[in-house]
């Protein structure tokens, strides 16, 4: 039997299931979980700020209360754009006996669009294949920022569908996966652009090693990942400004048991970047976007018993055809558990974070990709990787209390090339003209950051969550660019359960950014939330969510405003 543990939500679960029923490997560098049972919550408010730095390290609770296990999906508002960029999509795999399918259609204020469909086809007991589809956005009027309340008429639809096949076989996962996005918006008025589309899809084919007691382990995949950005530059009405990017991606691990407790790792991946379209200057012959390759040599040892938990490797980054051609950092993770419920911990970790345009649009959608350098021949051009020299980090997670957590931790980061964003300008000398656009530029960045996190969790009917989290940004130069990054970041969420057909959240989320030298300081979030779900019928429910109560006015990004009090309701079927 395993047992795996979960913390969802601010919900902890624990799970124990005979190996051969569990699907998909949670962390593929921990020997002692070879597979996942995916639980997510239904109605769980994400709201993401793009620009954020995810500094936690990942630490496992060693005792959990067990939950039961239910299959559903995630509820991502409309204002959170653009929420949930699309990875290589991996098999989820449900409990026995749950709902295969799931259908959920709401709308709301400011035209805000929620649709979700998937099913989970058992073609037999070693074969699976998962389809979805999702479409969220938003159409309506919004008061722009450091305007006398000028209005705008926004839109923002993404549409997301993904396919995946996975077979067991005896020793064997075989994973065959594909998946499509789209995302349609405009700009402000008097942007270099009007409007913007960005369209993606991947393919993606994997085999995973599942025998945890083999001496010898492996997993490999290949991904092909395309992306295509319909207007850049600085010409909205020519055709051949569209740029496309294509990834080959290939990445590998072989794991040798040294005994029960030890085993070494060597872990590969290897990034073949492409371009097409718009990759010249048509007139200089410039090159703008240039082919090349990135490898990632990743070797460790891992030791697991019952107190301690070590990782000790190092990240090897070559790149060849671009940007720098070596570079190393740590990955060292240290792990000590005492009085079975309290763990310190001690990490650095580091890496290349590859600027390809699924990061651009994670950062920023808003951004063009104008890049603003010294150089006017060469001001068209993709970014420098960014390259995190170091993120080190100490912390202490304890549960003194049965169903109660709570975290302690501090570190600092060192990032070399960090890609930001801030406002730029064009003029036209010929018609007079000046247009605005957000274009991304690179300095080196250093913070210190200290936080807390706790849970609470109280059998099924409440559970509890809240973090804060601060942040000491600085720069050797241009540190005006700090204005998009967050300092303080707060959030607590509340989940109640008074009857089984009843579910109540609240929440409340805060992000405050660096205040720098700019008349373009941007507004702290402030967003209250809440929401309801009421189970009308058997696998038929009504659900809605309320977010930006107080009516604030803010900025994800840096001059495009996001909703004020919004809502969004609807229905929702199991079956």
């Amino acid at each position: 039997m395993k047992r795996s543990l979960y913390i969802i939500g601010g919900i902890t679960l624990a799970i124990s299931m005979p190996s051969h029923l569990l699907a998909q490997t949670t962390q593929p560098k921990d020997t002692t979980m070879n597979r996942t049972v995916v639980v997510e919550q239904e109605y769980n408010p994400d709201i993401m700020d793009a620009s954020k730095v995810n500094v936690l390290p990942k630490v496992e609770e060693p005792t959990v209360s067990k939950k039961e296990v239910e299959y559903a999906t995630t509820f991502f508002p409309a204002t959170s754009v653009p929420a949930g960029l699309m990875n290589p999509y991996t098999g989820k795999e449900i409990q026995p006996g749950s709902a295969p399918g799931y259908v959920r259609a709401g709308y709301g204020n400011l035209g805000n669009l929620d649709i979700l469909a998937n099913y989970l086809f058992r073609l037999s007991k070693k074969d699976k294949l998962n389809v979805r589809f999702q479409m969220d956005g938003m159409d309506g009027k919004l008061t722009l920022p450091y305007t006398d309340g000028e209005k705008w008429n926004a839109f923002y639809y993404r549409t997301r569908a993904n396919v995946d096949y996975t077979h067991q076989f005896n020793k064997l996962d075989l994973n065959i996966a594909g998946n499509f996005g789209l995302s349609n918006f405009n700009f402000l008025p008097g942007s270099v652009n009007s409007k913007q589309k960005f369209t993606s899809g991947d393919f993606h084919a994997g085999i995973h090693f599942i025998d945890e007691t083999a001496p010898l382990r492996f997993n490999a995949e290949t991904n092909l990942l395309m992306y295509e950005r319909q207007h850049n530059m600085i010409s909205e009405n020519d055709a051949n400004t569209a740029i496309k990017e294509t990834i080959i991606r290939t990445k590998g691990d072989v794991t040798g048991a040294i005994n029960d407790q030890q085993s070494v790792t060597i872990a590969l991946e290897m990034n073949n970047l492409l371009y097409s379209g718009y990759t010249k200057n048509p007139s200089t012959g410039d090159e703008y976007f240039k082919n090349y390759t990135t490898l990632l040599v990743n070797p460790y040892y891992e030791l697991n018993n019952d107190d301690w938990k070590l990782h000790i490797g190092a990240n090897v980054d070559l790149s060849f055809g671009f940007d720098k051609s070596f570079r190393i950092s740590p990955d060292v993770t240290a792990q000590y558990i005492f009085s079975d419920s309290y763990i310190v911990y001690a990490k650095a970790t580091g890496g290349k974070k590859l600027n390809d345009f699924r990061r651009l649009e994670s950062l920023c959608p808003y951004g063009d990709s104008y890049f603003s350098t010294t150089s006017a021949e060469s001001s068209n051009r993709r970014p420098y990787d960014m390259y995190e020299q170091l993120n080190a980090s100490l912390g202490l997670k304890a549960s003194p209390y049965p169903g109660i957590w709570f975290q302690l931790f501090g570190g600092y980061q060192n990032l070399k090339n960090d890609l930001l964003y801030s406002y730029s300008s064009l003029s036209d000398t010929s018609i007079g003209t000046v247009s605005t656009m957000l274009a991304f530029t690179q300095i080196h960045t250093d913070n210190v950051y200290a936080g807390i996190k706790l849970t609470y969790d109280y059998k099924d009917v409440l559970s509890l969550s809240a973090h804060y989290i601060y942040r000491n940004w600085n720069s050797d130069n241009n540190e005006y660019l700090l204005a998009v990054k967050p300092e303080n970041e707060a959030s607590i969420s509340l989940n109640v359960h008074p009857t089984s057909a009843l579910q109540l959240n609240a929440g409340f989320d805060y992000i405050s950014r660096k205040k720098e030298a700019t008349s373009f300081n941007m507004s702290d979030i402030s967003d209250l939330h809440i929401g309801a779900s009421y189970n009308v019928f058997k696998g038929v429910s009504v659900y809605a969510q309320v977010h930006n109560l107080l009516n604030k006015k803010y900025q994800y990004y840096l001059g495009y405003p996001a909703e004020g009090f919004n809502f969004l309701g609807g229905l929702s079927f199991r079956f």
